[in-house]
Parts: structure tokens; sequence; C-alpha cells
């Protein structure tokens, strides 16, 4: 990593760090749903903030500036948001979008010189240790990141047993399920994307009392890169009564025919990794964005389709909903309302359902939204 790049970005920071981000006015809590934690780019640089349904549109009530661009967005139990860098990124910060905080950073964490951000982070059940998805710049190889959650400062690591982990999730046993991409890269090329024949995808299940791997699974095709995960909704368990992990995919072929024709989704029943194919002639450009549970089974934003792909809770083709440059995407509650309403977010706009079952599009002014957004319930 240059290290003198990496100073300029701390210099950056504190000199932002002395600014008050200045955010629209608090409104009464029946009117803050749907919220959304996001990351995106305006005309003011790159930010992080929350997003609040105002009649036809979206807007910005809370933002944050941050240095270079934002990927994922993680919500904590006291309502804090944690977001980090994308990869390969050297920054991670807490932040409570209220006024009590004036638009300032609670804490920012930065990684060492050879290690890299990529792009996640989930805290643990108890709130004390935070889990980071890593790369180390002279080797390649992957690591979660073990961080003190109160600090942010780094205490160990693990190996990831593969290449350029992406997303990560804890399961219900307390274990953690990690998306190896296995892209090689090198430090001096950033996310140029090298050496592919070397390509390894992986999922792996960690044990989180001392790291241990506890099973590792691979798809036959070596070209689609494991990149988002979400677990299915609680009511659909497979054979093995494990929740089903869906895995949102990335094609790498040299071939562009077999890369647009490649799937976007692959699930997990805790046991077997599998693809899942869309309805025949629907080509989704082999580029998985996003991924979120949806009415039983699994929506997957498709960006170069400009569109959602969506299978029904048994794996079958459900359809596809066109919105230019889909990419973030989210299951959300309404309060005191039972299930969800799928949340996706374009270029221009949004696409969701209103309380008559009617899609409908809010716009989105003003930002151009990175991959992911995640819903605050409170």
């Amino acid at each position: 990593m240059n290290k003198s790049f990496t100073l300029q970005r701390r210099q950056w920071l504190v000199y932002a760090s002395s600014l008050a981000v200045p955010w629209a006015a608090p409104v009464m809590a029946a009117a803050r749903t749907p919220r959304l934690a996001a990351a995106w780019e305006s005309g003011e640089g790159y930010q992080v903030g929350v997003l609040t349904q105002r009649g036809a549109a979206l807007a910005v009530t809370a933002s944050l500036d941050v240095p270079t661009r934002a990927h994922g967005v993680w919500v904590e139990a006291g309502g804090t948001l944690l977001a980090v860098a994308r990869r390969p990124g050297d920054w991670l910060l807490r932040w409570r979008p209220d006024e009590a905080q004036g638009g300032k950073a609670i804490a920012w964490g930065w990684i060492e010189p050879d290690r890299a951000f990529n792009g996640h982070v989930v805290a643990s059940p108890d709130g004390k240790l935070l889990y980071t998805t890593e790369t180390n710049l002279e080797t390649g190889q992957g690591l979660i990141g073990l961080r003190d959650a109160a600090t942010l400062e780094k205490t160990g690591e693990w190996p990831t047993h593969g290449m350029d982990p992406h997303e990560l999730l804890l399961d219900s046993d307390g274990s953690l399920m990690v998306a190896n991409g296995g892209i090689p890269a090198l430090p001096e090329t950033g996310r140029l994307k090298i050496h592919m024949e070397r390509m390894d995808a992986s999922l792996v299940r960690l044990d989180t009392r001392a790291g241990a791997l506890r099973g590792q699974w691979r798809l036959d095709d070596k070209r689609l890169s494991l990149r988002h995960i979400a677990w299915g909704e609680a009511a659909r368990a497979s054979a093995t009564g494990r929740r089903v992990l869906g895995i949102a995919l990335q094609a790498e072929h040299d071939d562009p025919a077999a890369k647009a024709a490649a799937p976007v989704l692959a699930v997990f029943d805790g046991e077997r990794l599998q693809t899942l194919a869309a309805s025949p002639g629907q080509l989704l450009a082999g580029y998985g964005g996003d991924i979120a549970p949806a009415d039983g089974g699994f929506a997957v934003s498709c960006p170069r389709a400009n569109g959602v792909a969506v299978w029904q809770a048994g794996g079958g083709w459900s359809g596809f909903l066109p919105l230019e440059e889909a990419c973030a995407v989210a299951s959300v509650s309404a309060a005191g309302k039972a299930g969800a309403t799928l949340w996706a977010g374009g270029r221009l706009a949004a696409l969701t359902r209103d309380g008559a079952g009617r899609m409908v599009s809010p716009a989105i002014k003003d930002v151009r939204l990175d991959n992911h957004w995640t819903p605050l319930t409170a």
C-alpha cells in the first residue's frame, strides 16, 4: 500500500473531523418508515448516511463525509452504524446518525500498512467483538480481523483459507460463514485482476472460539466468484434443519458469452453448495450485486442487466424486476406489521410495493448508491 496516500487520507480525517455535517431536522418515528442506512457518492464526494421515505422519494436525512468510497454498512444493536471502505480499503468508522453527534464520527479505525479491508464487518452476538474481512497484501491470503468493538482496535486475526474474502455472517450456532471471492490481486495493482487461472472461490465455516476451519465448499465452475451472502427467511430451513444461505455470484469467465449466461445465485443448505438457474433465455450478465431474502426465496440485484432477479422458496425462478443500475437490496419490515417488503435501489429510483401491494418507484435524488443498504428499525 502507498504509505504517503494513507497519510494523505489521515490528514483529510483531521480536517473533516473538525466539521459538523448538516442534516435534516428529525421527524416523528411514524414517518421514518422505511429508513435505510447506505453508502453513496454525491456532488460533495463520498458519504455514508440514512435515506428516509418522504412521499414519492427517498431523501437524505443524515450524512457523513468519508475519505474514499464506502461499501458495507452494519447496524449495531444500539443504533450506531459501522461503515467500511471498499476493497482495498484502509478505514472503518462508527457513527450515530442523530442530532446530538452533530454529523461527526464516534470512532475511526485504520488498518495496518500490510493489510487491506475488503468492505464488510459484522458484530459478535454480545456486541463486544467485530469481525472484518481483510487481505494480507504481502501474500494475498484472506483474513478475518478481530477488533475490540469499543475502540475498533485490532486484537487478532484468523485465516479464511482462501483469497479475496468478501462478505461474512454469523450462523445461529455461533460459527462464522465467509465468502472467499477467490480473485488474485497484488498490492501494487489494487483491484486489477491477475493470474485468473489461480482463481479459487469458496464458502467457509469458521469456529469463532479460535478461528478453526469447520468446513469449506466450492462450486464446480471455478470462474464463479462468491461475493455477497444473506440468510434466507427464518421460516425456510433445509433438510438439515439449518437456514439456507444465499450467495450472490460474479462471473469471471474469459468468454463473453459464458460470462453473460452465468448464474448469479448459489444456495447452501448446510451440506451442499449449488447454483440456481434463471428462466431459460433470461441473461443476467453474470453479475450479482447484492442479495436479500424475498418471500421465502432470494432476490439478487443485477446492475449490468438493469434489474432484480427473484427466486422462489423452493429454488424455482420467480421473475425479473427491471430497475436501472439495480444494486442495493434489503428486506424491510414495517413497524407493527408481519412479514417484510423487498426494497431495491437503483440509479435514479428505488423499487418496492406500497401498502396495497402495487409496485412503486420512489425517486432517489442527488446520490449514486453503492452496493448495499440496510434497514434501520429505531
